[in-house]
């Protein structure tokens, strides 16, 4: 594949988060996952932190693309928040984040890595796959690797929405299979993750719905999306970070658009990421969900 200049892959993986909030007005119906048998696993943070999944992980923002920064740049992300409490426990916690913008379930397993494909720059670089890359650095570094982060969903709808060229009957029709096939894969995901790491405490980021306009008929197909994506990280004894309450709190559509233009790009720069403010919310939201406050930090 060919070099691509900075705007179009800002386009490209902007495009991709923009295009996720359509999942909203295709999950009709979810298949049942396997329950936990059980409850998600408490470990202080260890040596290292290891971060994984897509852009969100990565701290992506269309304009520092644009802006040729490179990965140092990026580093108002949750997982640079996050890592930051993680030191008022841990000092010496050491952050390994393997995330790349554009990934998918189906990418992360089999590889390789667009953004890097279109000439762009991780943070901490692997050959293949994300989760060859994840499992390698859990089995030479047993032990000391807690916690560890995943966020996945995204890029999952883009590909969903293109393969029905953008069409509504074909999304309705076919997005409970879909669904079901995302948080499937996830599962499978998580239990190489866990079979890597029997100890570690793993942390799965929610979605959030960012359809202005129709809130109010998208917002209980998100929360169905979250289900089925918690019922995956439950069946793997890990923990669930439900964000969606945060960007999209209940009750005040007003209130819900205002929130969702602060916490993310979308009404300032048509970037459906998040701001710092978006960030830093999923970071507090993330570290509510480690359980670490029992720690302090």
């Amino acid at each position: 594949m060919g070099m691509a200049c900075p705007a179009t892959v800002a386009a490209v993986v902007s495009i991709r988060y923009l295009l996720a909030v359509l999942v909203a007005i295709s999950a009709v119906a979810l298949t049942p996952m396997a329950s936990a048998g059980s409850g998600p696993i408490f470990n202080p943070p260890k040596k290292y932190y290891l971060a994984l999944g897509d852009s969100v992980a990565y701290g992506f923002q269309s304009w520092k693309l644009a802006a040729g920064l490179p990965p140092s740049g990026f580093d108002t992300g949750y997982v640079d928040v996050f890592s930051d409490r993680l030191r008022t426990i841990r000092p010496d916690v050491a952050v390994v984040n393997y995330s790349c913008p554009g990934e998918t379930t189906t990418s992360f397993v089999a590889g390789p890595c667009l953004y890097t494909q279109l000439g762009q720059h991780l943070h901490d670089h692997f050959e293949g796959s994300q989760l060859d890359a994840a499992v390698a650095f859990l089995e030479a570094h047993r032990g000391q690797v807690s916690p560890i982060t995943l966020t996945l969903w995204g890029g999952d709808v883009r590909e969903f929405i293109a393969s029905c060229d953008g069409d509504l009957g074909c999304i309705l029709a076919n997005a409970p299979g879909e669904i079901s096939r995302i948080a499937s894969r996830l599962e499978v995901i998580l239990a190489e993750l866990r079979a890597a790491a029997a100890d570690a405490e793993i942390i799965v980021t929610g979605a959030w719905n960012t359809a202005l306009g129709a809130l109010p008929e998208t917002d209980p197909l998100f929360i169905a999306l979250n289900d089925a994506l918690e019922r995956a990280t439950a069946a793997n004894a890990a923990r669930f970070a439900t964000v969606f309450p945060v960007f999209n709190p209940q009750g005040d559509v007003a209130a819900e658009t205002a929130a969702i233009c602060t916490l993310t790009l979308l009404c300032t720069q048509a970037d459906s990421h998040p701001s710092d403010a978006g960030y830093q919310a999923l970071a507090n939201v993330v570290f509510e969900s480690s359980d670490y406050a029992r720690l302090g930090g």
